[in-house]
């Protein structure tokens, strides 16, 4: 089974990852551009008996730091 797990940060944790980007795409003459925030994609192929409970820990423990980050599993 395929699996896409999107992580971004929460709401109101700041991203200065984000800031670089949005600032430089205004220095590269890209306007308009009002906000970014940066995130990870992982993809997964994991054994089709692999349970949500077992994706959802993998998630937890090593994939996303979820105090400041959230995610969502995608079954491709």
């Amino acid at each position: 089974m395929k699996l896409r797990i999107i992580v971004t940060l929460k709401n109101g944790v700041l991203d200065p990852q984000g800031k670089a980007i949005q600032n430089a795409l205004g220095g590269l003459g890209f306007e308009g551009v009002e906000d970014v925030r940066a995130g990870k994609i992982f993809e997964l192929d994991v054994a089709d008996s692999t349970s949500d409970a077992a994706i959802d820990e993998m998630c937890r423990k090593l994939l996303a730091n979820t105090v400041i980050e959230n995610y969502r599993v995608e079954k491709l």
